[in-house]
């Protein structure tokens, strides 16, 4: 994927953050006491002071508003910075609900890992085998495997790049907005362009091959890839602020605003719109959950540290193909992404946009240590320089990001 594809697909899902300036404010502090820092790692009360000025910076630059939730050893820390209302000015709130965007992959990618382990279906079944006749034209489902939907080798088109879902997202949302668009209207978006490469000769990002995988996951269990999501993920980790909204626009009590400039390249002063009401059918599978920074946190610690697969699936999560210098210091998994932040940390990450809202959850390789963070906007912001302050307690100085941090905030 070029960087000119990266801008295309986080615009093309993405909306707007807004010019405020309120300052960053502690909401509630830790649960438990921090573990004693190492002389190598900064201390919890560094992490959090380089942390809180991320957050300020990012509404100086112009983010409506910042929210973010942090968990070390048991050590929680919550924080905001801007409005989640530019009307009201009220502040955003921990318990604030907001569309996750990509982050839903992983999601997508534990229901089919799961279904393996239960022999229900093969990482290396291709597509064609659960799906006869979908992937077609100038893509061959024959040759496609599972797993390639879930790394992103595939070659399938990303349909979020289809210029006439560009223009749906962005200059024409307002009569798009509550549209519903089924999965196989998605696919065949995709279906009608060319593939990007033959299966399994380069990599590139594309919502495409979690539609994909969506559909599989109904066609193998015989249920609804959300219901499946709901029993495998959400139940058993409690993740009761979490939920799949299907087709409907609305966002469930509480929550802030969303907004955009609705254009793909916006400029400085071009009108702000809220864009909260919107039906996610057009990102299914790839991105429609709505959840907090507490149920992220949960998710990832939970994922990241081994308890939601079996010891073989979850070398299969976390094995890594190359992003073919897309992604500089960026590998990527099954529906995860690892890199290097500029203190040596190795984290597992994803970040995720929908229009009006951007997001990131991360963790280090032992689960102990996450991060989530959301943007109540898309037009500004840096989620590199968040988990910089988290991991590294760097407080941001306006250069430039390190370059594993600044791709992480790349991919939608």
């Amino acid at each position: 994927m070029t960087v000119r594809t990266l801008r295309t697909v986080r615009r093309a899902l993405v909306g707007a953050l807004v010019a405020a300036t309120a300052t960053a404010t502690v909401l509630t502090s830790s649960a438990s006491a921090a573990p004693a820092p190492s002389a190598s790692s900064p201390s919890a009360q560094d992490r959090h002071s380089a942390l809180r000025a991320a957050m300020e910076a990012q509404v100086k630059g112009g983010a409506p508003g910042v929210l973010g939730q942090t968990e070390n050893a048991g050590d929680v820390w919550q924080g905001a910075a801007g409005v989640a209302d530019r009307d009201t000015k009220r502040p955003r709130q921990a318990q604030d609900r907001f569309r996750v965007g990509s982050v839903s992959k992983a999601f997508t990618s534990v229901v089919l890992l799961q279904l393996e382990a239960e022999g229900k279906l093969g990482l290396d079944d291709t597509v064609d085998h659960w799906l006869p006749g979908v992937v077609r034209g100038g893509h061959d489902g024959r040759a496609i495997t599972v797993r390639q939907l879930l790394n992103h080798t595939s070659g399938i088109y990303n349909y979020t790049q289809d210029p006439a879902v560009v223009a749906a997202l962005t200059t024409d949302f307002d009569r798009h907005r509550f549209e519903t668009k089924t999965p196989r209207q998605l696919v065949d978006i995709a279906m009608r362009h060319a593939p990007d490469f033959r299966p399994g000769e380069g990599w590139n990002y594309s919502n495409t091959n979690y539609v994909l995988a969506g559909m599989i996951a109904e066609k193998v269990s015989g249920h609804p890839y959300a219901t499946e999501i709901e029993r495998r993920v959400l139940k058993p980790l409690g993740m009761r602020a979490t939920t799949l909204p299907g087709t409907s626009p609305r966002m469930p009590n509480p929550h802030g605003r969303a907004y955009s400039k609705l254009l793909p390249q916006p400029a400085p002063d071009a009108k702000i719109h809220d864009v909260t009401e919107f039906n996610p059918s057009w990102a299914g599978a790839a991105g429609e959950i709505i959840s907090t920074t507490g149920d992220l946190d949960r998710f990832y610690r939970a994922l990241i540290g081994g308890e939601l697969l079996p010891r073989k699936q979850q070398g299969e999560l976390l094995t890594t193909v190359s992003t073919r210098g897309q992604m500089p210091g960026v590998s990527y998994g099954l529906g995860v992404y690892t890199a290097k932040l500029s203190c040596g940390v190795d984290i597992w990450s994803h970040s995720g946009g929908i229009p009006g809202s951007v997001s990131v959850v991360s963790a280090t390789p032992d689960g102990k240590h996450t991060a989530a963070f959301n943007l109540n906007g898309d037009w500004a912001g840096n989620l590199g320089a968040l988990l910089e302050a988290e991991y590294c307690g760097k407080v941001p100085d306006g250069g430039t990001p390190h370059p594993a941090a600044a791709a992480l905030a790349a991919l939608r």
